[in-house]
């Protein structure tokens, strides 16, 4: 290799390697923007506001969980007079049907059940045989979109509808939190996940005065913005909640974060369900950056959404596995073209990791103290075992290197130069490695080695298996992979805490 083409080499190494950290930044971003929420909460615009809300209830199967909801939505803290629940049974076969109507017996006026013959084809399609039915009367001046399974704490409909005081709003949306009781491992990681995805990033989004999703368990509406994008949810994508927000604001009105209101939800307590969750949240973020493509970085056409504060945190987050892949090629490219370069940035990358890490998981048990007293742990283990001693290892080489160096030599255990320097690579490549190790993980969960599923799941780390599982969704899209909404089954087990 001439020297002018190692040079170019070198630099396209480490171009990769700067890109990489670009998921990172963006985070760090999101969360120093969280401390100016308070100069940008709109609670300044907001008064009491009550208006008639109908709540819509898409519902297939949910025997377990209806009666419930429908009993929690009674007794919020909402005038009786000015709130109805319509539930929209998606052609049921099972008890469904017949609690709803019992239930609608119970509240005469206030819970209405609306059947489908004809099911399966989405939440979104139900949505909207609801929505019609909602909107060619007058009554409604608000229409409240949740899941099935969800509870309402008493006072948050109420906190989010005096945001509609406001005409500029058109959309509000809540906290959901994670309320799967008893728990286990994986709704720990799940709650502690929210509160960094949703309680940070959605206030930093207010900030920035652009939401990137209402929370499909939570988003109330106006009346006039819903018709405003046609009265009906999207039904071309697995993002029904996205694309309402996206058009939400592309109409001309804003949606919020009411970060107040909680709602608690019960979600996956094993990996291949919060696999097939996310794999349908995933593939429709990648539905919705294709079919906005003319939006992206282009503020004439919207300048909040086509902002490029948006669209870098945006690609950030949709990018993240290409960007660490890329990472890993740099790291691996330069071992071999340039070692001393190669672990520079090595270093660099995880100090910037470390910083990250420990800035985000601070401020996360800060903005939420009740979720991060049972997920402390969770927390601390997000990035997995491993991921945490390299990160350590960063910092405090040190504190590895001398010690553990001194334990073997004791133990006339010192590894030779190619075994140091294949701990040295594989370090390189585990940015990668533990994305296909937490795959891997998945496939075994349900064959005799699952009982180590949770203990490899510390290991290798939560935030691996999320960017996984959009890895798997790029795979899906391209494969034009059938658009199956594949329901996540609930139980009954979420509570409030």
């Amino acid at each position: 290799m001439s020297s002018e083409a190692l040079l170019i080499s070198k630099w396209v190494l480490t171009l990769l390697v700067m890109v990489g950290i670009c998921p990172l930044a963006a985070s760090c971003f999101q969360f120093l923007l969280v401390g100016l929420h308070r100069f940008n909460d709109h609670y300044e615009y907001v008064s009491p506001f009550l208006p008639r809300t109908a709540i819509v209830v898409p519902a297939w199967n949910e025997e377990s969980v209806i009666e419930t909801t429908i009993d929690r939505l009674m007794s919020m803290e909402y005038p009786p007079e000015s709130l109805r629940v319509y539930v929209v049974d998606d052609a049921s076969t099972d008890s469904t049907p017949d609690r709803v109507k019992a239930k609608e017996r119970r509240y005469p006026g206030s819970v209405f059940h609306v059947r489908r013959q004809k099911g399966g084809e989405g939440k979104a399609h139900t949505l909207n045989f609801g929505l019609r039915k909602i909107l060619a009367e007058s009554w409604a001046e608000a229409i409240l979109i949740i899941d099935a399974d969800v509870i309402f704490e008493a006072d948050a409909l109420r906190k989010m509808a005096r945001h509609l005081a406001d005409p500029r709003i058109g959309s509000v949306t809540a906290y959901i939190k994670e309320g799967t009781r008893p728990g286990n491992f994986m709704t720990r990681f799940i709650g502690f996940e929210y509160i960094t995805a949703q309680a940070a990033s959605r206030r930093a989004q207010n900030v920035m005065g652009t939401l990137f999703c209402l929370a499909g368990g939570a988003q109330l509406h106006s009346r006039e913005s819903l018709e405003a994008i046609g009265g009906e949810i999207d039904t071309s994508s697995l993002a029904e909640d996205t694309f309402t927000t996206f058009n939400t604001q592309l109409a001309g009105r804003s949606v919020y974060f009411e970060g107040n209101a909680t709602v608690w939800a019960e979600e996956p307590c094993d990996i291949l369900g919060l696999w097939k969750q996310r794999l349908r949240w995933a593939r429709g973020n990648v539905q919705l950056t294709l079919r906005f493509k003319h939006l992206w970085f282009r503020r004439s056409v919207h300048p909040g959404l086509g902002s490029w504060t948006f669209g870098f945190i945006w690609f950030s987050i949709f990018l993240m596995p290409i960007l660490m892949i890329g990472a890993t090629a740099g790291l691996t490219g330069l071992f071999f073209v340039d070692f001393p370069l190669s672990w520079k940035l090595f270093k660099m990358f995880w100090i910037v990791h470390a910083i990250t890490y420990l800035f985000v998981t601070l401020m996360s048990f800060a903005i939420d103290p009740h979720t991060a007293k049972h997920t402390w742990v969770q927390g601390f283990l997000f990035p997995g075992v491993i991921s945490t001693l390299i990160i350590i290892y960063s910092c405090f080489p040190a504190l590895f290197e001398v010690h553990l160096a001194g334990t073997l030599t004791n133990a006339s255990l010192l590894p030779g130069r190619a075994a140091v320097r294949g701990l040295i690579l594989f370090m390189y490549l585990w940015l990668t490695l533990s994305m296909v190790l937490a795959w891997l993980n998945k496939l075994i969960e349900k064959t005799w080695a699952g009982r180590a599923t949770p203990l490899f799941s510390y290991i290798v780390g939560y935030g691996p298996l999320l960017c996984a599982v959009t890895v798997a969704s790029y795979v899906y899209e391209l494969r034009g992979a059938e658009m199956k909404w594949d329901k996540t089954e609930k139980t009954g087990k979420a509570d409030v805490r």
